[in-house]
């Protein structure tokens, strides 16, 4: 039986993405069942181990959205938070996961919009990685 949709973990900077998950529920967009919103102070402080923990605890993908270049309130967050990313992508298929089942985006605190695209992107992504498996 397949599951009606997959538990997605987002980890926003407090300082942009935040407000723009905001943004996207207070206009009343669309956005997928069983997203998992988690509010950060920056997303450099997003360790590789909260993210594993993330998948550890039945996520089936998880989102980082960060500040723009050049905007981070602590200077280079966003820039440790994609690192971190890129590395983690080469474990998870290491240990045998896709790593389309992580992603980092920028986004800015009126992006609203685009935080509903990307975490509806997200969804669409897990749904047909749930079908190439059976």
């Amino acid at each position: 039986m397949e599951k009606a949709s997959s538990k997605i973990v987002v980890f926003c900077c407090y300082q942009s993405a935040y407000e723009a998950a905001d943004m996207a529920g207070t206009m009343g967009l669309s956005l997928p069942d069983n997203l998992n919103v988690v509010r950060v102070p920056c997303t450099g402080k997003v360790d590789t181990i909260h993210i594993l923990r993330a998948f550890e605890l039945g996520a089936e993908g998880v989102i980082v959205l960060a500040c723009h270049d050049e905007n981070c309130k602590f200077l280079t967050g966003n820039i440790r938070a994609r690192k971190r990313v890129e590395y983690l992508k080469g474990i998870l298929e290491e240990i045998g996961l896709e790593k389309e089942r992580l992603e980092i985006y920028n986004l800015a605190p009126n992006m609203g919009h685009r935080f509903a695209e990307v975490a509806s992107s997200m969804a669409e992504n897990l749904k047909k990685l749930r079908s190439a498996e059976v």
